[in-house]
């Protein structure tokens, strides 16, 4: 089952690349070099993503809980990101791409930072594809980043508190877009502290497929289930199909 003309389109995919320690494992490989092969899904899906005409993809790169892995993987992530980035920037701008980052930068290594504020600058006049890069990213902190900044603004009189509501709350949020659809690879079923409140009314397609084998055809796969999805955002059926 593949998506085709005429269905239904999420505005906003948002990926858990998981499973590319448990891919390399099972070759009897070190843990990075899952990751190298999961550079190669991140190519394919974003050149997947821009072809089907989906607006916004934001991807999983690295949490803020992933600085508790091994310091030799971590290390080994970092600059897999940084030469994948680089490698990656012209292409990704003559496809125009914007990349924007999503997530804390200041505890990256500075010559990764450079990286990603010249990627952000190169693309940012593009339109084609918003591309969310969630790294040192979690969705409690930007949670909280967000309820400080509104707190600032209320405390400067900038705001009055009885007009804080979902817009001005999620304007100060990392990724301010509603996320459509949720895929999650390596079939496992749980968040994972992603994009908590941008995914209040997602539709989650949770896939076996272990994310350094991830391909068009399992994207496709994930976007005709959401083709195939009644979303009623608190209503009944009924009251849908009275609308159309």
């Amino acid at each position: 089952m593949s998506a085709s003309a005429g269905e239904k389109l999420p505005r906003h995919v948002a990926v858990i690349m998981d499973g590319n320690g448990r891919w390399a494992e099972a070759r009897g490989l070190m843990r990075v070099k899952g990751h190298q092969a999961g550079a190669q899904a991140v190519r394919a899906v974003i050149t997947a993503a821009r072809r089907r005409g989906i607006p916004m993809l934001t991807l999983f790169a690295f949490s803020s809980e992933n600085w508790r892995r091994p310091a030799a993987e971590v290390a080994a992530l970092m600059q897999l990101l940084g030469r994948a980035v680089q490698d990656n920037a012209a292409e990704l701008n003559a496809q125009g791409v914007r990349v924007q980052i999503a997530g804390d930068k200041s505890r990256l290594a500075p010559r990764l930072q450079q990286i990603l504020n010249d990627v952000e600058a190169l693309t940012a006049p593009n339109d084609a594809l918003i591309l969310n890069i969630a790294l040192n990213y979690g969705a409690r902190p930007e949670i909280i980043r967000a309820v400080q900044a509104v707190a600032v603004k209320a405390a400067a009189g900038q705001i009055a508190v009885q007009d804080i509501d979902d817009a001005v709350f999620s304007s100060e949020l990392y990724v301010p877009q509603d996320v459509d659809l949720l895929i999650r690879t390596g079939g496992e079923f749980r968040l994972s502290n992603f994009l908590l409140w941008q995914c209040a009314y997602a539709e989650i397609y949770v896939t076996d497929t272990l994310w350094p084998d991830f391909d068009a055809e399992v994207f496709d796969r994930a976007l005709a289930f959401f083709a195939g999805r009644e979303r009623r955002f608190g209503r009944t059926s009924a009251q849908l199909k009275a609308t159309l």
